[in-house]
């Protein structure tokens, strides 16, 4: 496109001719400055909306592909094949079980590796029961985080070579915890019911009697049965 050039004294403005013979109100000619500058704020505007969309979606599709639904089956004592499942979180670090009981009553037990707490929520009481994981909690869950929910989404675990554990944890009531003082994802577990702090213990007094029991299998062949039960005040 050739240079424009107008005398602006002395000439009417549609005489105004460019170098190459179009003249200046053709499509060839320049915009005016101020619709120079509206065509550009527009046009950025278009584009900061297209990559602000296209963010969303791909950090919706992160987010749904962070969380994947894991199914672990063993047999239990007898050879029955149980199933239970697990929510994998990787995004927030969390593995959320669902044990369903011979009673057809599910408990719920949330390991939150980034606090490092365990929340187990028994359908057999009102309350939730936390505790701090410790070394061998951090190690059972990993066998789930180490196996990308994308390739493996069941575990299918032989009778004879997993391990079974028993653990007792004993319910501290003088401990009570404010359920609003809770993160996120403890607080949405537990919002209708009491909360207490719990400790692992070598076993319960004879005298005292195991409250319930919750059994969580991993998928490194090690099946764990937590059993409860209250500390003395």
């Amino acid at each position: 496109m050739g240079t424009c050039w107008q005398r602006w004294h002395g000439r009417p403005a549609e005489e105004a001719q460019c170098t190459d013979g179009s003249p200046v109100g053709s499509p060839l000619s320049h915009c005016p400055h101020k619709a120079f500058w509206l065509c550009l704020s527009a046009s950025l505007l278009l584009i900061l909306v297209a990559l602000g969309l296209t963010g969303h979606l791909r950090l919706s599709q992160l987010r749904s592909q962070s969380s994947q639904i894991v199914l672990i089956t063993v047999p239990d004592q007898a050879g029955f094949p149980i199933n239970q499942s697990a929510v994998v979180d990787l995004q927030n670090d969390l593995v959320t079980f669902s044990l369903v009981s011979t009673a057809n009553k599910t408990s719920t037990v949330l390991f939150d590796l980034k606090r490092g707490l365990i929340c187990y929520k028994p359908s057999e009481q009102d309350g939730c029961f936390l505790r701090e994981m410790d070394q061998s909690d951090y190690d059972n869950v990993h066998a789930l985080l180490r196996e990308s929910p994308q390739k493996q989404n069941h575990f299918l675990l032989p009778g004879n070579d997993t391990q079974r554990q028993t653990q007792f944890v004993g319910v501290l009531m003088a401990s009570q915890v404010d359920v609003t003082l809770l993160d996120a994802p403890l607080r949405s577990l537990c919002e209708d019911r009491s909360v207490h702090w719990t400790r692992r213990v070598e076993g319960p007094d004879k005298l005292r009697l195991v409250y319930f029991c919750i059994d969580i299998c991993f998928p490194s062949n090690i099946c764990v049965s937590v059993c409860f039960y209250y500390l003395p005040e």
